[in-house]
């Protein structure tokens, strides 16, 4: 039960709570003008006050993170479980990620506390709040006491005044119904197996939409082409390992293969040099060819028909010039016949080293290739890895091929499954599915008399559990306010009895909008009479003019009037005692 709600801030108005019924009333100042609002006077805010003392994660939006109130520390007293002392909820905006307990409940994580201040991390009071609050097992996937907490007190911000079935507008089917299996007493594991089948069906729809992507269809490609990639990896893989089972490490590796390379360099060089020398030889051969002795015989009969007789000394001269041309020209020959021979001798030398140096590197070589260096080990290893890396990632993505293929009729199968066994936990739970259908119908018959249907409905869906209040009508607002007031009454009430929820309800005057006049009378009435009877205690904020058109349906509201009453009143009127 919620005792009191304060804060540091003196000009704040401190509210105080009591068993049963509490209206926080809106008042019209007598001094106000047409423009003033009620708008701003805090009803709203409180509410969101409470979710934050409650463990609300702080973001942006959050009211006591504004500049105004973030050095403002807000506080809670309210009765918890196995305690004689309300337990006393303080948090600021300026360190959202703590609160303050006192006294600390037992079985705090003292990890989670800090030891100079005494104060806790949100998550951990947040765990708190399910074990002791609502009742919660260690582990409860799909249910978190902060839904379960939003459906005992809907907020306007989170337009979580639309629907009944939902928390906040953006909840879930799957996980609304997950939360409030659990408040009603249902197998909420069933529940939030849908919950899980959704994102397994969200997640193969993004799937089937990336694999019809050009780009992004190839990260998971087909099942046919991954298998055959798949075959080709698994032979690089077996090849590489086969290469390091017969892989030994040779000694001095990288000396022999430096020498190989000297001696492979070498044999280059003798061909280099073999193939100018066998260009020059074939040049020497050419010229010996070309290198015979002056044929001078033609002169002297030339003379003659010239009618010149040559003297024995013109003779002489001639044979002593045809002698000086022979020894030229055998000079010429026998350095030409040396040249080559050089020659031919060096083309067999190189021949004969050339051939040594072949078996040497050849015996290098294979030695070479029989073994490696430990550095060479080490990049075969490095190979194998990423060929093994490459093979796991081929597998995953053939995994996930053939997931994609099968997955949607593995998902409708399974939700074929779930609705057969949420069909038979329902019957298995007939009474209390009968309880809350009769409790929700008594509440409704209580606003609008016998003659309209009024019934809750349990059905297990196809994708997910669903509840459906309901209340005859024409659709309009107010009834539509009123099922939802009727169904929270009602989910309050078995949780309670059930001890799966803690004992307060809090809605705001929004709920009442559009209501017409008997329905809000009958209503707080019941509210009233059921909290009572119940040992619960309903929270409630509304405008006077409101609470005025119960009082002439009959309604006293003295009773369950909060003294703090707020007004319309721009600065001291308002809950905080200024308007920002």
């Amino acid at each position: 039960m919620l005792r009191q709600l304060r804060a540091s801030d003196s000009r704040f108005r401190a509210l105080t709570f009591q068993p049963g019924l509490n209206i926080l009333a809106a008042d019209v100042a007598p001094n106000s003008a047409d423009t003033d609002s009620r708008n701003g006077a805090g009803k709203s805010s409180m509410i969101e006050l409470l979710h934050f003392l409650l463990g609300e994660r702080a973001d942006s939006s959050t009211l006591a993170l504004r500049p105004e109130l973030r050095s403002t520390e807000f506080s809670l007293e309210l009765d918890w479980p196995q305690q004689r002392e309300p337990l006393r909820v303080s948090r600021t905006g300026s360190r959202s990620t703590w609160v303050h307990l006192q006294p600390l409940p037992p079985g705090t994580d003292q990890g989670q506390l800090e030891l100079a201040t005494g104060h806790v991390r949100v998550g951990e009071w947040q765990r708190l709040i399910e074990r002791d609050l609502f009742g919660l097992p260690d582990e409860h996937p799909g249910v978190t006491g902060r839904s379960l907490l939003s459906f005992l007190m809907r907020r306007t911000s989170s337009d979580g005044y639309s629907d009944a079935r939902r928390s906040h507008g953006r909840q879930s089917d799957a996980d609304a119904t997950t939360n409030l299996a659990y408040l009603l007493g249902l197998d909420w594991h069933l529940a939030d197996r849908y919950r899980l089948l959704k994102a397994r069906d969200t997640a193969r729809t993004q799937m089937q939409k990336a694999a019809q992507d050009p780009l992004l269809g190839r990260i998971i490609g087909k099942v046919a082409d991954l298998r055959s990639e798949i075959a080709l990896a698994e032979r690089r893989v077996a090849d590489v390992e086969r290469q390091l089972a017969s892989f030994r490490v040779v000694p001095e590796y990288e000396n022999l293969r430096q020498e190989a390379d000297r001696m492979d360099q070498r044999i280059r060089q003798l061909r280099s040099r073999d193939l100018v020398d066998r260009r020059n030889l074939q040049d020497l051969n050419s010229a010996l060819e070309e290198a015979t002795d002056p044929d001078v015989s033609y002169l002297e009969p030339i003379y003659a028909e010239l009618g010149v007789m040559l003297t024995d000394q013109v003779r002489k001269r001639f044979d002593e010039v045809e002698a000086f041309h022979q020894s030229i020209v055998r000079n010429r020959r026998r350095y030409l016949d040396e040249e080559a021979s050089a020659i031919r001798q060096r083309l067999v030398d190189s021949e004969t080293e050339r051939g040594r140096l072949g078996e040497q590197l050849a015996s290098i070589l294979r030695t070479l290739q029989e073994g490696g260096a430990l550095e060479a080990l080490t990049t075969l290893q490095q190979v194998l890895g990423q060929e093994q890396a490459l093979l796991s990632a081929l597998r995953h993505r053939y995994e996930a091929a053939q997931a994609l293929e099968a997955t949607k009729r593995e998902i409708t199968q399974a939700r074929l499954t779930l609705q057969q066994e949420m069909d038979r936990d329902i019957e298995d739970r007939r009474r209390l599915v009968d309880e809350a259908t009769v409790l929700f119908s008594d509440f409704a018959r209580r606003l609008y008399g016998p003659g309209r249907t009024a019934y809750l409905r349990f059905e297990a869906g196809d994708k997910s559990l669903r509840i459906n209040p309901h209340i005859d009508s024409d659709d309009s607002t107010g009834i539509r306010s009123m099922v939802i007031f009727c169904f929270d009454l009602t989910v309050s009430v078995l949780a309670h009895r059930a001890r799966r929820a803690p004992d307060f309800l809090v809605h705001d005057s929004y709920l009442f909008d559009g209501v017409d006049d008997r329905q809000l009378a009958a209503a707080l009435g019941l509210a009233a009479e059921v909290a009572a009877r119940e040992g619960i205690q309903y929270i409630i904020t509304l405008n006077s003019d409101d609470l005025d058109k119960a009082r002439r349906r009959g309604f006293d509201a003295d009773p369950h009037l909060l003294p703090q009453r707020l007004t319309d009143q721009y600065d001291e009127g308002a809950l905080f005692g200024f308007r920002f």
